[in-house]
């Protein structure tokens, strides 16, 4: 008998536990930086120093945390359904957590890719500085979608979240777009369980609220699908 099929969308609060800072703090600022400082490839072009910095030091905090309960709480589900994660976080922490099917929409820390060449993606977990190259002598940059590129994983998303007979949202705002417009591709009736202290989606759908953080939830979330 074939699974049923699950399609999970986390975001910054699913890694908060591990010790990752959200995306933006309340006053609009990653980690002190204005987003568009850090994160358009107008600021790489402008000032590509601190945009690396940035990424380095990024990728390095996440080199000392691990996968927290939420993490491995979504692998144990695999044992009862298809699983699919659409995440919009850029850490690595579902794959060291050993799920299997994960989309990334907003790109990886532990890889890069050539300025010229997006498809040329390599796997980094060092820093990247300038100088770095591709075989090529072109300058590789963090594999990250910056603000105002293209989401290349989008539309894989959207087929993965037509397809679902389940669908999770576990610590995003569901602001953030495009892939906040990710429900409006469920089917009417398809439930939907959302993971948040404060959650985000209205009533419209067919939902349940877990008022918890990502370890916590998850857990109510596998006592009420399993036990």
């Amino acid at each position: 008998m074939s699974l049923k099929k699950m399609v999970v969308l986390t975001g910054a609060g699913m890694s908060a536990e591990s010790g990752i800072k959200t995306f933006r703090d309340a006053d609009g600022l990653w980690e002190g930086h204005d987003v568009m400082d850090v994160a358009t490839v107008e600021a790489f072009n402008r000032n590509p120093e601190l945009v690396l910095e940035f990424y380095n030091q990024r990728r390095r905090q996440l080199l000392q945390v691990s996968p927290n309960r939420a993490h491995m709480n979504l692998k144990t589900l695999e044992k009862y359904f298809e699983i699919h994660i659409i995440t919009q976080n850029v850490d690595d922490l579902h794959e060291r957590a050993g799920s299997s099917k994960i989309v990334h929409l907003h790109g990886e820390l532990r890889k890069v890719r050539s300025i010229k060449n997006e498809n040329h993606v390599l796997d980094w977990s060092k820093d990247l500085n300038l100088g770095d190259v591709d075989e090529n002598g072109n300058q590789l940059r963090p594999h990250i979608v910056w603000f105002g590129e293209q989401v290349p994983e989008m539309e894989k998303a959207i087929e993965l979240t037509k397809d679902a007979e389940l669908l999770v949202i576990i610590g995003t705002s569901m602001q953030v777009y495009p892939a906040a417009g990710l429900v409006n591709y469920i089917s009417k009736n398809t439930p939907i369980y959302v993971i948040d202290p404060v959650p985000p989606i209205s009533k419209n759908y067919n939902v349940t609220f877990i008022k918890s953080k990502a370890q916590e939830g998850t857990e109510h979330l596998i006592k009420m699908l399993i036990d």
